[in-house]
């Protein structure tokens, strides 16, 4: 009886530490039951780690400005023939490489072109003279009265122009002026009174390879669409023009963004949309801009008088090699080569000929016939300009009156439209230059006859029929001639001799090296 409490005090507690383990085991099973649906999960990955900029304030800001330019065009009937003669190439120069450009560059067909903006619609004229859509591109005001700028390639088959904003209203627009040789045109719309938020051009002569950018546009007729990139390089010459100076961006843009704009960081415009190029039609990431600095002046002369207004050399040029700066004794291979002065141009009547060297205007130095050609065409008519020349081994400079620029289609020629034939004549063998000659029709000059296909003469481009007229600027008429010139330069320490060739009435000059065949 004595052990009975105890027996019962150690089985009460055996009880007790049982059901106190249950209830342990059953606060965990209840917990997990409870959270089964929503397991306890640890923290989500996060990396601390540098952040890219946001374009977002920059495009927020923008935005507004940015519009879509859609072009209407009373279409001309269909041709007998059963072609709608509607792709616009017919007055463009008989240069197949130009004429190829455009189409490629342009988008025309199904063809998948390179060139955004022109988005041509399927259609035929039923006869009923109704404006049709033809285009669609970007563009982007630059006044708050309602001044906007997009491409000369949007705007230019079109009679009807609608501007669409950002928040989708649909404004009439008229066209105040265009300028194709620098592909920009000027719009206008009425904002009955309301004030437009507009952009400003940037200083592009501070923009840097390597700084970011953004596009804004309506690619594909989408609109409102905004990519970024960088700055890829600048001073692209693709062959579209005289003036060709493009800043080359990897950001996307495709067609129906041309005349859109391109901004820096502080949402100022550095360069407009032009031109793609893609093998496929859609972006690989080599874009074109036309430099805010070139359309900065484009358009104010377009916002005033509605056209652009150049100054005018009159000179044919063409790029000074090693080897004719060599045979000129140039130290450098800068400047541009005049190869003929036109007889009506301000140039020839200044002094300007054949063979020389032109390297600055007003001081500024001359790197190449393209930089000369945006210098001149920077003047306005008129304007009394000092040009610099290398001629005769020595600098000279000539005050030249510059004219007015013509319109492509009333541009100069030489007043001698026949051609060079080489008589039935003796021929005559230069044999250290490669070439057979004989004296040309009228006795100015030697006709090329025959091109030793191994010799320099060859790999420079001369071809049987071509004119050779001068030698270091000195007439040639006889192979004597010829070896005079030869002996002169070689005695002076010349290593080439610059000869001046006629090839289908337009002139050009070529380095031959002295002493070689």
């Amino acid at each position: 009886m004595n052990n009975a409490p105890n027996s019962y005090s150690r089985t009460r507690k055996r009880l007790m530490a049982a059901v106190a383990s249950l209830a342990v085991v059953g606060t965990v099973g209840a917990g997990m039951l409870a959270t089964g649906t929503a397991p306890v999960l640890a923290d989500a990955v996060r990396v601390e780690a540098p952040q890219m900029p946001s374009f977002a304030d920059v495009v927020e800001h923008v935005s507004p400005a940015v519009v879509s330019v859609k072009v209407k065009a009373k279409i001309q009937p269909t041709a007998d023939d059963g072609s709608d003669n509607q792709d616009g190439f017919d007055n463009l120069p008989d240069n197949p490489q130009l004429r190829r450009f455009f189409k490629e560059f342009r988008g025309f067909g199904d063809q998948g072109g390179q060139q955004f903006g022109m988005r041509p619609f399927n259609h035929r004229n039923h006869g009923n003279g109704e404006p049709r859509p033809v285009a669609q591109g970007s563009g982007f005001f630059i006044s708050e009265d309602g001044y906007l700028v997009t491409n000369n390639h949007v705007v230019s088959e079109g009679s009807d122009f609608t501007v669409v904003t950002n928040d989708g209203k649909e404004l009439d627009a008229k066209l105040i002026g265009t300028d194709p040789r620098t592909d920009l045109a000027v719009l206008k719309v009425d904002g009955g009174g309301n004030k437009f938020t507009y952009v400003d051009f940037a200083d592009d002569s501070k923009i840097r390879i390597g700084d970011w950018v953004v596009a804004v546009g309506n690619p594909f007729g989408l609109g409102g669409t905004v990519t970024a990139g960088i700055v890829s390089a600048r001073g692209r010459d693709i062959g579209a023009g005289p003036y060709d100076d493009f800043i080359q961006i990897d950001a996307s843009v495709n067609r129906g963004n041309s005349g859109g704009p391109t901004f820096n960081l502080n949402g100022q415009v550095i360069g407009i949309n032009t031109a793609i190029f893609s093998p496929s039609g859609g972006s690989v990431g080599i874009a074109f801009d036309i430099p805010a600095s070139t359309a900065k002046q484009v358009v104010q002369d377009l916002m005033k008088s509605g056209s652009v207004q150049r100054g005018w050399l009159g000179v044919e040029i063409q790029p000074v090699t090693s080897d004719i700066a060599e045979s000129l004794g140039l130290k450098s291979d800068k400047g541009a080569l005049v190869s003929s002065a036109q007889d009506a141009g301000p140039g020839k009547k200044a002094g300007i000929a054949a063979g020389d060297v032109i390297t600055q205007v007003d001081g500024k130095d001359v790197a190449s016939p393209k930089d000369l050609a945006r210098m001149i065409g920077a003047f306005a008519p008129g304007k009394s300009v000092d040009v610099t020349v290398w001629r005769n081994g020595k600098n000279e400079t000539v005050k030249v009156d510059l004219g007015t620029l013509p319109s492509s289609d009333k541009q100069a020629s030489n007043e001698d439209n026949s051609k060079q034939t080489a008589p039935a004549a003796k021929a005559d063998t230069l044999a250290d230059l490669g070439l057979t000659v004989t004296k040309a029709e009228k006795g100015k000059g030697l006709v090329v006859t025959d091109v030793d296909p191994d010799s320099d003469a060859a790999d420079r481009g001369i071809q049987p029929g071509d004119v050779i007229t001068s030698i270091n600027s000195n007439e040639v008429n006889t192979t004597d001639d010829v070896s005079k010139a030869m002996t002169d330069a070689a005695k002076a320490g010349r290593k080439a001799v610059l000869m001046q060739i006629t090839r289908d009435d337009s002139n050009r000059f070529v380095a031959l090296p002295v002493g070689k065949g």
